[in-house]
């Protein structure tokens, strides 16, 4: 079974339904001990950081988040909140990666929405998928290039498409709106 933490951020429904498509067994949830019985968590997001965190916290969920051994997926606000801090808030995060999240400079459009290519590509989740990959993207935000990135993508600046440390990783894109390459990263994700 899959735990999908809630933490009243947007997305979760598309990721279920991905799962639903796998025909996975998953469950919503903030509840401490399915999170720890799970077989994989999932830590979708689409959110402001500092509101997310204080659920997090409210919860003991950012303790908990951290103790986890089994295969750990964040997407999108949960790869942001995975980090040190973000400047979204000035808010400090998880701290699980060694990495700042950063907003994008007003030299571009912002968000960063559609489709965009991944490269420089690194791990298990991405065994399936070739160089330079198109994935779905919408952010305001970016991490830092770091030691733990995985597959980088270029919009206005070099920033980590993907991040992973141990048993945790992370996607800035949305593998679960990113059509078939994304249903590769995602299977590869739950074969872990």
């Amino acid at each position: 079974m899959i735990a999908i933490i809630k933490y009243n951020a947007g997305n979760i429904k598309s990721v279920q339904n991905a799962l639903v498509r796998f025909q996975v067994e998953s469950v919503v949830t903030d509840d401490e001990n399915l999170i720890r019985q799970a077989d994989k968590v999932i830590f979708p997001g689409v959110g402001e950081a500092g509101t997310a965190m204080r659920y997090l916290r409210e919860r003991n969920l950012d303790v908990l988040i951290k103790s986890l051994t089994q295969p750990f997926l964040g997407i999108c606000l949960g790869q942001q909140l995975m980090c040190n801090h973000s400047e979204e808030g000035d808010t400090d995060c998880l701290n699980i990666f060694e990495a700042k999240v950063r907003k994008f400079p007003n030299t571009g459009i912002v968000p960063h929405m559609g489709w965009n290519n991944i490269y420089d590509l690194k791990g298990k989740i991405f065994e399936n998928n070739e160089e330079n990959d198109d994935v779905y993207f919408v952010h305001s935000y970016y991490v830092d290039l770091c030691q733990e990135t995985t597959a980088k993508c270029d919009y206005i600046l070099p920033f980590s498409a993907a991040l992973q440390k141990d048993n945790f990783y992370a996607t800035q894109f949305h593998p679960e709106k990113s059509a078939g390459i994304g249903e590769k990263i995602l299977r590869s994700f739950l074969s872990l």
